[in-house]
């Protein structure tokens, strides 16, 4: 089942991926930049929409996101779409384990605190949302993803920085999988509720695995070192994302991974690229 898909914030990481995915399944695309105008009047004749927006750095928040939040519930209810919304596992907290749609929700952050409240707009819209939730992004384009600008930023001097303890598990998800996943989801729409919740289950990866991952493809030896929390909390009554960057560093030092159950009960033949073609692609 195909069809006509909005795609916000096509120039972005995820809207990217998806635009990618969606054409190379026979969707007809059309790309959608704050800069083109009403979002309902670009909606219209849409089946899907695609919500890639999100403001860069953590900018303020909490007067975007529900901005943003708005405008996409009112084309989605003008034009009758399904909203894809990429989610993240913010509203988890600090619990250790691993996470799925039952888990309950318990913010420790304001970012938290403001993706569950945009997440309970949409439920509550009347708007069919699926919500793709995933972890860190791992980004073959090396755009700005956790993998290239956090773990492997220092690999030319053989080093892979650690955000946290190296044991520490995080759930990762490579982007192209997560496109194919939004795709084959979206063309079950019909059979889906009006609000699900779909962990993406992706790859669960410490430091340490990354580290044996990349030697083992690099054949040589590399060594950890401490990612600079130091200069973010000397710099944040100055610098907007060391503020907020020190507000989810708790993440790094909660072990977690995201359950795959729900994906797999509704697709069932869905794979993920095998852990060795993610790390050959976004080395540099």
């Amino acid at each position: 089942m195909t069809g006509k898909v909005l795609i916000l914030g096509a120039s972005g990481k995820v809207g990217r991926h998806c635009a990618q995915a969606f054409e190379a399944a026979g969707w007809s695309i059309r790309r959608y930049d704050r800069k083109q105008g009403h979002m309902t009047a670009a909606a219209q004749n849409c089946d899907v929409i695609v919500n890639g927006l999100n403001p860069p750095n953590y900018h303020n928040w909490k007067t975007i996101i529900p901005q943003i939040t708005r405008e996409v519930i009112n084309a989605a209810q003008d034009s009758g779409a399904t909203v894809l919304l990429p989610g993240n596992v913010y509203h988890f907290g600090d619990q250790p384990g691993v996470w799925s749609e039952t888990t309950p929700a318990d913010p420790i952050s304001r970012k938290g605190e403001i993706r569950l409240a945009m997440e309970h707009e949409y439920a509550t819209s009347g708007v069919q949302t699926i919500v793709l939730r995933a972890g860190n992004f791992i980004d073959p384009n090396r755009q700005g993803c956790i993998m290239s600008q956090v773990y492997l930023r220092d690999l030319r001097r053989d080093r892979v920085t650690l955000p946290g303890p190296a044991e520490t598990r995080q759930a990762m998800c490579y982007l192209p999988d997560l496109a194919r996943a939004a795709v084959a989801l979206v063309e079950k729409r019909r059979t889906l509720s009006q609000f699900e919740d779909v962990p993406f289950s992706g790859h669960t990866l410490s430091a340490l695995d990354i580290k044996s991952e990349v030697e083992r493809i690099l054949k040589r030896e590399l060594r950890f070192v401490q990612f600079p929390w130091w200069m973010f909390k000397i710099t944040a009554p100055f610098w907007e994302l060391a503020r907020e960057m020190n507000e989810m560093q708790y993440l790094w030092n909660t072990d977690h991974a995201l359950s795959g159950t729900r994906l797999t009960q509704i697709l069932p033949d869905f794979e993920v690229t095998p852990v060795g073609e993610v790390f050959q692609s976004v080395l540099p």
